[in-house]
């Protein structure tokens, strides 16, 4: 398997990343706070390569989350520049704790090193993300739904995600997952968060493969995200 087709479900299926609050695929109804950026970046070991990516986001406006970035990827010992992402966001109606949200993502990915249609625009995605309070803040839910179209491949593929953020302490969080981008058996992502400065500064590391499938499609990540103060007027 080429290791760029390890790189689709980890941005179609939310991977806004940017804005799953890392280390999640699944997205949440949440983006940063009005005039404030946030930069999530993490190496992510697969079998076969080594990506490193890096998605700067921003919300000058209020309520329009901007996200452009991309990754680089270590194959054999050779390194490449392979991916792109561009994506907006915005909330109908923003999480608040105990309560629920919703919003809408739309985005494209540009493949750098495919074979084809690896110019801009990219393979293009949308999705809603949804998040609800389990009975209190301490367990979050969040439902994704969406689709992407495939430019290479001339197909769309519907898109979906579970996952959950259960708070273990003030600062520690279990973060369970299961997403599909593919035709294939869905993903499944495990990991712990942990906030180094509350409101500023997070770092995570995960587990993740395919449901039911053998160790070819497995990978480990570490990750941080770093949140600004208010940039913008």
């Amino acid at each position: 398997m080429h290791p760029g087709r390890l790189l689709l479900p980890v941005l179609l299926a939310a991977a806004s990343l940017a804005q799953a609050a890392r280390p999640m695929i699944t997205d949440d109804a949440r983006i940063a706070d009005a005039g404030t950026c946030q930069v999530e970046a993490w190496a992510r070991r697969n079998v076969d390569s080594t990506e490193f990516w890096a998605l700067p986001a921003c919300n000058p406006w209020g309520n329009a989350e901007l996200t452009f970035g991309g990754a680089i990827t270590n194959v054999e010992g050779q390194t490449h520049f392979t991916d792109n992402q561009l994506q907006a966001k915005t909330l109908f109606k923003p999480y608040e704790p105990g309560g629920w949200g919703v919003g809408l993502a739309v985005g494209t990915l540009r493949r750098v090193r495919r074979e084809t249609a690896r110019g801009w625009p990219g393979d293009a995605y949308f999705y809603v993300p949804v998040s609800f309070a389990a009975g209190s803040d301490d367990l979050v839910v969040h439902v994704n739904g969406g689709a992407a179209h495939h430019r290479d491949e001339h197909r769309t593929q519907a898109s979906w995600g579970l996952g959950a953020e259960a708070r273990i302490n003030p600062r520690l969080y279990f973060i369970p997952e299961t997403f599909s981008t593919d035709r294939g058996r869905p993903f499944f992502q495990a990991g712990l968060r942990f906030w180094v400065v509350p409101d500023r500064m997070q770092v995570d590391a995960t587990y993740g493969n395919r449901l039911v499938s053998e160790s070819r499609e497995r990978w480990l990540s570490i990750g941080m995200r770093l949140l600004s103060p208010r940039w913008f007027p």
